[in-house]
């Protein structure tokens, strides 16, 4: 067993709130789904993969989800010139790639847990730096070079979640049959 990812006390959203604590709640939601589904496993069993030849792992769910908190909040939303994390011109999918390298390292995947954690404390920070969820970044996105809101962003960033959460499941059930929240 693992000490480094604990199962976060999820709270489910409001049925009724106004629109951005509900969107905040939603994303945090999300972000705690993901590491309920890493929770309790060894650094092996984190970096396993589905199928071949995906090389999705909850470890690499992970690290992708580190590199998009950083692309969206402080890229686009905040204007600041951040390098990747994990992926390259040469290995653009290297944060879920890379994984293999050190499947087995406990330090590494702590390490890497530890950085999903700062990166989401510090997309809190710049959200709550705007006043409304119709301000627009100060950053333009890589796709379409347009500025988009804090309401679009966060927006994304649940659909992002929601999209890979559902991969977690599936993973999670492959390792150990672990079904359910």
């Amino acid at each position: 067993m693992t000490d480094f990812v604990h199962a976060p006390e999820r709270v489910d959203p409001p049925y009724r709130d106004a629109e951005r604590p509900a969107v905040r709640a939603w994303l945090e939601y999300q972000r705690g789904t993901l590491l309920t589904k890493c929770a309790g496993l060894t650094p092996e069993q984190l970096g396993e993969r589905s199928v071949p030849p995906s090389s999705m792992s909850l470890r690499g769910l992970v690290r992708h989800m580190t590199e998009v908190e950083r692309g969206w909040f402080r890229k686009v939303l905040d204007g600041q010139d951040r390098a990747l994390l994990y992926c390259s011109d040469d290995d653009p999918d290297g944060d879920f790639d890379g994984v293999g390298r050190d499947a087995g390292d406990a330090d590494t995947v702590a390490a890497e847990f530890a950085r999903f954690a700062e990166e989401c404390q510090v997309s809190r920070d710049v959200a709550d730096g705007f006043d409304a969820l119709d301000d627009l970044g100060r950053g333009r996105t890589s796709r379409s070079g347009e500025q988009v809101s804090l309401r679009w962003v966060y927006l994304h960033m649940i659909e992002e979640y929601a999209r890979h959460n559902g991969h977690a499941d599936l993973l999670r059930e492959r390792i150990d049959g672990a079904t359910g929240e």
